[in-house]
């Protein structure tokens, strides 16, 4: 994990955690994953994204699957390529996996051919280049960037939207993208400019919201209130929240809808008076 400077998570993994270590963690959630049925399959990622892609990959190939699994990985140059030799070696061993590695950046000691296969970034001109015609279901994981521009092009492409399966890292990244292909998801209401009173039921306290904080989150966490949460951008569907009495607004459409009756704190605001399960 390479360290992010204004991170919680990553400073703290580079600060405080040692090899052989043993951390607790969440078991893995929201709407990311490989859905069922034989269509091939196209993985994308970008950097980091190749996290939940290679689990894809992996998951996979374990259950024995032969559909075809082209797998684009896009990074600045062999500095940043995670996964090299196991990704390599998966799809050395398995004929169904194409792998296509593209460096935007390559160093002088990287070789095309050998370490990557593209000079460039991972974008609609090579997809349309390197795929053969199949109703293809697309997987997608990368850096604002890539997400902002890739996902509406497979739309233009004719890509239905049934078949474009994508996870944004930050919060920066996916309300964009989100907001490019959906429409405002429920419930919706005009924000209060005065000041509102936030109950947490389950907490007994009561605090006045002035808006200072982007989200409820945000507004929980600064006054003391434990509350689940994940990816913070509206994803995951962990800080997913009954509400008791009120409304609430989202400011950019969360990729994870809530129940009704329910909100995501992460990416909502109070529109009045609100009462909160928490």
């Amino acid at each position: 994990m390479n360290r992010a400077p204004p991170g919680l998570s990553s400073n703290h993994l580079h600060d405080n955690v040692r090899e052989g270590d043993i951390l607790a963690v969440r078991a893995p959630s929201g709407h990311f994953h490989l859905e069922p049925g034989n269509a091939p399959i196209v993985l994308i990622a970008g950097g980091i994204g190749v996290t939940p892609i290679l689990s894809i990959l992996e998951a996979t190939l374990a259950r024995g699957e032969t559909r075809a699994v082209w797998v684009f990985y896009g990074v600045r140059n062999g500095s940043d390529h995670a996964m090299k030799a196991h990704m390599q070696n998966l799809a050395g061993a398995h004929s169904n996996v194409h792998l296509h590695v593209c460096y935007s950046r390559p160093r002088p000691g990287d070789r095309l051919g050998n370490d990557y296969h593209h000079h460039g970034h991972v974008d609609i001109s090579l997809l349309r280049m390197t795929l053969p015609l199949a109703p293809y279901q697309f997987y997608v994981c990368g850096p604002r960037g890539m997400m902002e521009s890739l996902i509406p092009a497979l739309g233009e492409w004719g890509v239905a939207e049934s078949a474009i399966h994508y996870e944004a890292f930050g919060p920066a990244s996916l309300p964009q993208v989100g907001a490019a292909r959906r429409s405002p998801a429920p419930p919706t209401a005009e924000p209060s400019a005065t000041t509102l009173n936030v109950t947490f039921a389950l907490s007994e306290k009561t605090l006045t919201w002035d808006g200072r904080d982007s989200s409820l989150l945000e507004f929980a966490e600064a006054n003391g209130i434990r509350v689940d949460s994940g990816c913070r951008a509206g994803a995951c569907g962990a800080c997913e929240t009954e509400i008791e009495d009120g409304e609430v607004v989202y400011d950019n459409p969360p990729d994870h809808h809530p129940q009704s009756g329910r909100c995501l704190l992460c990416m909502s605001r109070p529109a009045r008076d609100l009462t909160l399960r928490a």
